[in-house]
């Protein structure tokens, strides 16, 4: 009997073992099963930043302003108000780069290693912006560039990281031919002397003798000039039939064309409309036919009138400026961006989401040309004119000029 009862405990041992085998075996098999699944993949919720360079000091501090409120607009109007993309918030950092190339370099720095920065947004300055572009290449991060013109940011100074909602020299140039180039006019020019007066002047001159005329002085003043007299008399001496300006900043030569006489000479003035400031100074020149980037009643669509509205309920009234619906544009344009690739930011994937990417703005349809980044966009003849009630000439529309009419030369 208990060698009976010795071989029935053994069975049942071994009957125990078995089942503890089995039971382990499953679960591993169970493990490994769920081990050879992929990862369940789960959305970035990290903040997308964006660092935005202005010139918050320095001559071109208007310039600056009006880009931030605009790009601040921009953000709530394509974000419904949420400051939100694909789940991710939006956070913006913004530095003041004085109007100073060196600064500017300064403080990107500071946005991508400190900030770590996504995007980066500016500057006022064509210069601050040249010294900034080899950055965004080295960190591999997007750059808007608004609203710096020079043509060489999107032509010798070209990487594949920038990308520029601003119009460049040679849009405002054929903008500015197509106002008073024709065959035998005589024409001098008066710009700054730095990358945005020269390219400006070198893209008008292209633009220009295509339709016929005839350039017969080119005139460069110190950027930072109070007194321009030896340089309109030495326009005077070569007799234009028109003088056309390139100028921004408060330092402006209007004044100074008043009190030489320059049209009463038989020359006469065109330039693009400036900003309202600016506009203000040029009482002298209303009659003058010309063009501009902006002016808040000249567009005719819903973005454009969202941002009239909306600019005069937060700032006391005022209407937008010249430079305040290429702020607004840049942040519309991220944001399209972002949506297309479902909140990546990474510029691999949102450079091929943003070539060729069109986008709705204050001033229409803007589309990214795939080979140079550069924003297609409208632009708009003029004529200041006096307007009942306004304290100073108004751009009155002659007519649009289409983002086919005024695509620049690629020169990258």
């Amino acid at each position: 009997m208990r060698a009976l009862s010795r071989k029935m405990g053994f069975i049942c041992f071994l009957i125990l073992v078995m089942v503890f085998t089995s039971a382990c075996n499953s679960d591993k098999a169970g493990n490994e099963e769920n081990n050879s699944k992929e990862p369940v993949e789960t959305k970035n919720s990290e903040p997308i930043k964006i660092g935005v360079l202005a010139s918050q000091t320095g001559g071109l501090e208007a310039y600056g302003k009006q880009t931030l409120q605009g790009f601040e607009l921009g953000l709530d109007y394509a974000t419904n108000g949420t400051r939100e993309v694909a789940g991710r918030k939006i956070e913006v950092f913004i530095e003041d780069t004085e109007t100073k190339p060196e600064v500017a370099v300064q403080k990107a720095t500071k946005l991508l290693e400190e900030n770590e920065v996504d995007f980066l947004v500016g500057s006022s300055s064509s210069g601050d912006t040249l010294a900034v572009l080899p950055l965004a290449e080295e960190y591999e991060k997007i750059m808007v560039v608004e609203p710096a013109v020079a043509d060489s940011i999107t032509g010798s100074e070209f990487n594949k990281y920038i990308f520029r909602t601003a119009r460049n020299s040679s849009q405002d140039a054929v903008a500015g031919a197509a106002a008073i180039a024709d065959k035998g006019v005589k024409i001098a020019t008066l710009a700054p002397d730095y990358s945005f007066g020269r390219d400006g002047v070198q893209a008008f001159k292209e633009a220009a003798i295509k339709l016929g005329a005839e350039i017969v002085h080119e005139e460069y003043a110190d950027p930072a000039a109070t007194d321009f007299t030896s340089n309109i008399q030495k326009i005077i001496d070569t007799k234009p039939d028109y003088l056309f300006v390139i100028w921004a900043g408060a330092n402006s030569p209007w004044n100074q064309i008043a009190d030489m006489k320059v049209q009463e000479k038989g020359i006469k003035i065109s330039t693009g409309a400036p900003d309202i400031a600016a506009l203000a100074t040029m009482e002298p020149l209303i009659g003058m036919e010309g063009f501009t980037v902006y002016y808040h009643d000249l567009p005719s669509n819903d973005v454009n009138k969202w941002l009239v509205e909306e600019h005069k309920k937060r700032f006391n009234g005022e209407v937008p400026d010249l430079f305040t619906p290429g702020g607004m544009s840049a942040a519309i344009a991220i944001v399209e961006a972002l949506k297309k690739t479902e909140g990546d930011a990474k510029a691999d994937t949102l450079i091929k989401a943003m070539e060729g990417m069109s986008f709705e703005t204050p001033k229409g349809k803007m589309t990214f040309r795939p080979e140079d980044h550069q924003a297609l966009q409208t632009l708009y003849a003029i004529k200041l004119e006096k307007k009942d009630g306004v304290p100073y000439p108004v751009p009155v529309l002659m007519r649009e000029l289409s983002p086919e009419e005024t695509e620049p030369p690629i020169r990258n």
